[in-house]
């Protein structure tokens, strides 16, 4: 770690650095963390946001769709002059003018098997902020295959979810064991979302990472926040190891993700 932060850094930083539970060696911790967001859209959103602005010092962007009109109603680090534009140049350009800190990689790659495990190995941590039950599955098996915690959130209309899985504990086949059949779950374009919810799940999302680099505070590992924006409630739902996982029981079937389908696009979650 780098607690020799420069005098540039111990003004924008300052607000961490005075508190005891951060100091100096947290914004160090910070600064020496890489983080890989599966996804630009509207949870990668917040999320790059407020990780560029706590000073997480490497951010990967996986993301292969250019910026619609449709999106900016929830992306908010995307503008009107961006339409047409990849999604990861107009994310890695805002999160240089926010903070010249942050060491920025492009990947306008689908985040796919054949590309998942080297994505993986090359961050400490990853934020699974996709769209769609292929992605979120892929992202778990990777993780959870390499020992690499990652932060899990969906959207979907008023509703949102969020936990972290450290890799030690369950993974998300332990919570959702398999995709629902293809057409059970509305399509995205159609559920529609309420546009401030992602700003909420994934404000949380890096409020996980930020933990999580700093090894500091309780996570949501082995816990699923429920956010119902509607009826503004909060409920929390264990979530317990499952034995008979095909990636993290006792009998694993699943050595690596070639060992496993990722089938489908669109999901509960609308990015």
């Amino acid at each position: 770690m780098r607690p020799d932060l420069d005098p540039e850094q111990l003004d924008r930083y300052s607000r961490h650095i005075i508190m005891d539970d951060v100091g100096p060696e947290g914004q160090a911790a910070l600064l020496d963390t890489s983080v890989l967001v599966v996804g630009a859209g509207g949870l990668g959103s917040p999320v790059l946001q407020y990780l560029a602005a706590a000073g997480v010092g490497r951010l990967g962007i996986v993301d292969d769709d250019a910026v619609e009109r449709s999106n900016l109603q929830r992306q908010v680090i995307h503008g009107d002059a961006d339409v047409g534009r990849p999604k990861v140049d107009s994310a890695a350009e805002f999160v240089a003018d926010l903070n010249p800190d942050v060491t920025v990689d492009r990947h306008a790659v689908r985040f796919e098997r054949e590309n998942a495990p080297g994505l993986v190995a090359d961050y400490d941590i990853v934020v699974d902020a996709s769209d769609n039950f292929a992605t979120r599955f892929l992202v778990s098996d990777a993780c959870t295959l390499a020992g690499t915690p990652f932060s899990h959130g969906a959207i979907f209309r008023f509703e949102g979810q969020v936990t972290t899985f450290s890799g030690d504990g369950p993974c998300y086949r332990c919570l959702f064991p398999e995709a629902p059949p293809e057409g059970t779950v509305p399509d995205c374009a159609t559920a529609g979302v309420l546009g401030v919810l992602p700003g909420t799940i994934g404000c949380m999302q890096a409020t996980e990472v930020v933990k999580l680099a700093m090894g500091y505070g309780e996570t949501l590992d082995g816990r699923l926040i429920a956010y119902d924006a509607a009826e503004m409630t909060f409920e929390e739902v264990p979530v317990a190891p499952n034995p008979d996982c095909p990636v993290c029981g006792d009998d694993p079937a699943i050595d690596s993700v070639a060992d496993a389908t990722y089938e489908g696009r669109c999901s509960l979650a609308e990015d």
